[in-house]
């Protein structure tokens, strides 16, 4: 395992792909989910001059270094490939890790991995393995090879006029002679490939992406040098900061909830100020039209914040923020510049794109849509086929035929393509910050992560199984639920779980805060799934277990530690008899939660269960020193399990003052039918599930009209309780 970057020459990767297609696959990317042009694909769009067969892309970033990489994107149905920045110093030692993608993301990665000869070289390869590709598929076409290499360069001009980046350049223009050479060593893997028709230009437009805080005369410089000097489409990429200290802020930390992401005042000191980008834009659009080539901006670079994350090195102070935060940001961004040109402005969009908002953003006539930190997800390249199965449906219920169409049609009053793109434009800039997607959640979790050992073969362990406190299954259990196979999934269950009644109404589901969709979207609701399943098929449970040893075991206690043992001794053909102090079976679960979380049913049918299988129960057995010499007497073995029946205390004076109640006792006495008087004033100390029962059995004690207070010493985000039960008390 390694975190550098390694190279392989074209004649590797070829026979690397080829041998891997003989089995329907290509750098482990199943064929059913490659992505076939059509003629009759309504996203086709114009970009350049050049046909892209569809809309979307990969933004500049660690994916689109190596060609296997861009190859795998290209595959899925990425058409727009922004190549990894380069800039003139190529032997940079760059933090690691580099980026931390969970919900939001963040890097602090800025430059390319590969030195500039080597970025050439893998630009190169990807550009002949997709031509190749193409004609392995049959998926040549007379209208060009539907994809577009958008090259980025930086971060000053000086740099960009040294010798190493001049020739990067000149290559990617032309790179007649390296394309020969490369394609003579290909002639035995691949002879087709001489026949082919790969154009030894790789590139005639550009990106221009400069540091934070690069000055607007600096951008100028290098944006008029690649329109006038080298005659180049260009993008000039812009900071979210542009929308201005107040409104990035409102819209960051109160409206979408990342109250943690605090952007520095120096980062709004020292990026563009709005003005400055206005008068740059009109100049440059003047110098683009007087040298006959396009120009547009890329909204939006990623947004400077301070490093508030354990993941990166210490010595990183800032951190660079992207993803789903960003993208109402740059919404608004693209709004407010496209109003200051009367929607006249070419645009081309990154800032959180993903599968569900892909639609949304095309509407505002930005184009094409590129995405990074989507696909830095579980999932990777092929979470892009989903962009284009949503935008065609999208089209289809429209009935648009074009993606002009397409944007005209979610505006109809308006006069022209621009008209329309900019009114859907200031619509979705409004509704996007509403949209609960894009709003922080609290999942009580940082990470995904767990502390299992990660070795080199086994990195497939579902991480919500390393959290489950009796390791459950839960892939598998899943897997049979979503097949329909509700009797196998239960059986899962059962396989380590002897409580699926109760675990599936009160678990804690430490499990789901690592699901690995949170990475997607948000978690499956894994608790709520093995209640469904339990609820249908619990009854169904055969009625005996047969008694295969002459073993006696007797359990103490019938809380979940008793109840456990006792199944899984039954299940075994042990014979086992529970005693039990209360009348009924439980334990704290059945005495101390409260019934509308946990009914009496709900218990009965997991005791129920063991009862089927011949678990004899006694209650109101209060064992003591004589009653327990009998049982080591009359038992092979004797369990106890008697729990934790005690609630934790402060160690406060006062504590033992009337008023102040014991929760575990309170929530018993309730639970048995007391029904105590506690005044019209109510304070709960803590922030924890107990905590959230407490509060809300005594809300429901005075008929709803009492004043219940929680006092926590931290912040609501870090209180322990269960976030539904959080969301209940409050």
């Amino acid at each position: 395992m390694n975190d550098k970057l390694y190279p392989v020459s074209i004649q590797h990767l070829v026979s690397w792909m080829l041998a891997e297609l003989k089995s329907d696959q290509l750098f482990g990317i199943p064929r059913e989910l490659f992505f076939e042009p059509k003629r009759s694909d309504p996203f086709c769009m114009n970009r350049y001059g050049q046909r892209l067969e569809t809309p979307i892309g990969v933004a500049a970033g660690p994916h689109t270094q190596l060609s296997q990489n861009i190859i795998a994107a290209w595959l899925c149905g990425s058409r727009y490939m922004e190549l990894k920045t380069v800039q003139t110093l190529d032997e940079l030692e760059v933090s690691k890790p580099c980026i931390d993608m969970q919900d939001e993301g963040y890097n602090c990665e800025w430059s390319q991995e590969l030195k500039l000869k080597q970025s050439l070289d893998e630009y190169l390869n990807a550009w002949i393995a997709i031509h190749l590709l193409r004609h392995h598929f049959a998926w040549e076409s007379d209208q060009g090879p539907g994809v577009i290499f958008n090259m980025s360069v930086g971060y000053d001009l000086a740099g960009i006029l040294k010798p190493n980046v001049q020739h990067f350049m000149a290559r990617m223009d032309n790179s007649q002679d390296l394309l020969d050479q490369k394609l003579d060593l290909l002639t035995k893997i691949y002879p087709p490939v001489k026949d082919l028709k790969i154009p030894a230009r790789m590139t005639d437009n550009i990106t221009l992406s400069t540091m934070h805080g690069c000055p607007p005369d600096e951008i100028q410089r290098i944006a008029n040098y690649l329109i006038t000097e080298k005659k180049l489409h260009t993008a000039v990429k812009l900071n979210p900061t542009l929308l201005g200290s107040n409104q990035l802020r409102q819209i960051l930390n109160h409206d979408l909830g990342f109250d943690s992401v605090q952007v520095p005042d120096e980062a709004f000191d020292h990026d563009l100020k709005y003005p400055e980008a206005v008068k740059l834009i009109k100049s440059l659009q003047t110098d683009a039209k007087n040298s006959g080539v396009e120009f547009g901006l890329k909204l939006t670079n990623t947004l400077e914040v301070e490093n508030h994350r354990p993941v990166f090195p210490e010595q990183e102070s800032m951190m660079y923020l992207s993803g789903r935060a960003l993208h109402p940001i740059s919404i608004n961004l693209a709004a407010k510049l496209q109003q200051e040109f009367n929607g006249a402005l070419d645009i081309s969009f990154s800032a959180g794109a993903d599968a569900f908002n892909v639609s949304d953003s095309l509407a505002c006539n930005m184009r094409p849509i590129t995405t990074c930190t989507d696909v830095l997800k579980p999932g990777g390249y092929s979470r892009l086929g989903q962009y284009l199965s949503r935008l065609s449906a999208d089209m289809l219920e429209d009935n648009a035929q074009s993606i002009d169409e397409f944007i005209i049609g979610r505006d109809e009053s308006a006069r022209d393509l621009s008209q329309a793109g900019l009114n859907n434009l200031i619509d979705y800039a409004e509704r996007v910050i509403q949209n609960p997607r894009y709003h922080k959640h609290n999942h009580h979790f940082d990470s995904i992560k767990t502390a299992r050992k990660l070795n080199a073969f086994d990195c497939i362990a579902a991480p919500c199984v390393d959290l489950c406190a009796i390791n459950q299954d839960i892939p598998e259990y899943l897997h049979y639920t979503a097949q329909a196979d509700f009797k196998q999934a239960f059986a899962a269950i059962q396989d380590t779980n002897p409580l699926p009644g109760v675990t599936g109404h009160v678990c804690d589901h430490l499990c789901q805060l690592k699901c690995t969709r949170n990475n997607y979207d948000s978690p499956l609701l894994i608790r709520e799934i093995k209640r469904f399943v339990t609820e249908r098929e619990i009854d169904k449970q055969p009625t005996t277990s047969a008694k295969t040893t002459n073993h006696k075991i007797a359990v103490i206690g019938a809380g979940p530690a008793g109840l456990s043992c006792a199944y899984f001794l039954a299940k075994a053909g042990v014979g086992v008899s529970v005693y039990e102090a209360k009348p009924f079976s439980g334990g704290m679960a059945s005495d101390a939660i409260p019934e509308f979380r946990l009914s009496d049913d709900v218990i009965n049918l997991d005791t129920g269960v063991l009862e089927k299988l011949g678990v004899r129960f006694n209650y109101g057995a209060r064992i003591d020193k004589n009653t327990f010499k009998d049982l080591q007497k009359d038992y092979t073995h004797v369990f106890i399990g008697v729990g934790a029946q005690k609630a934790l205390t402060m160690g406060v004076a006062g504590e033992e003052l009337a008023g102040v109640l014991d929760p575990l006792r309170f929530l018993s006495e309730i639970r048995q039918g007391s029904r105590p008087a506690l005044g019209n004033n109510v304070a709960i100390i803590g922030g924890g599930n107990t905590a959230m029962d407490a509060a809300r059995t005594a809300l429901r004690l005075s008929g709803g009209l009492g004043n219940v207070n929680i006092l926590y010493r931290r912040t609501k985000a870090e209180m322990p309780a269960d976030i539904y039960e959080i969301e209940a008390a409050l």
